[in-house]
């Protein structure tokens, strides 16, 4: 149980993709969030690559400004950012490079898009890694309220996260 409270931790605090480089670069003058389709199948809208920029620097913002690190796990911070920031960008080409699949799925054999799911599931696991790799100096080093705090910071960055609704997978 443990392990998989920390393992679940770690992969949400860092994993995905995050707030205040979007927001100290807004505008005076508001802008509606663009949507590049008019949704995804599920009733969500399809977000502007710079929409979903904008999305993964406020979570690691917000991250970051919820663990208040000491000046010593400040130190410790930077790795652990761009490992979130590459997950983050990993996620970001596969779901496009799915996207130009999806327009013509005759075109692609079974064998491929099995090749293609490999392919992805193993950069996934890659970026993960590096993620783990990256957070476990930091993580060592939170004490139990930061923990906390991270758990439940990073609720909203999991992958398929809906509040209030249960995912049992996510096919992506």
């Amino acid at each position: 149980m443990r392990r998989t409270l920390t393992t679940g931790i770690l992969a949400g605090i860092f994993g995905a993709g995050m707030l205040g480089t979007a927001l100290a670069q807004a505008t005076d003058t508001p802008r509606p969030m663009q949507v590049a389709h008019a949704g995804d199948g599920a009733g969500r809208p399809r977000l502007s690559a710079e929409d979903a920029q904008a999305f993964t620097d406020a979570r690691v913002a917000a991250l970051h400004a919820g663990l208040k690190l000491a000046p010593d796990q400040e130190k410790l911070w930077p790795p652990v950012e761009d490992a979130m920031r590459n997950l983050a960008k990993v996620r970001r080409d596969q779901r496009e490079a799915r996207r130009e699949r999806d327009r013509d799925p005759v075109a692609e054999t079974a064998p491929d898009a099995l090749r293609a799911r490999a392919d992805a599931l193993a950069a996934r696991a890659d970026a993960l890694r590096k993620l783990a790799d990256a957070s476990q100096p930091l993580y060592a080093t939170l004490d139990p309220a930061q923990k906390q705090r991270a758990a439940s910071l990073s609720r909203p960055m999991r992958a398929g996260h809906h509040p209030g609704r249960h995912r049992h997978h996510r096919d992506d």
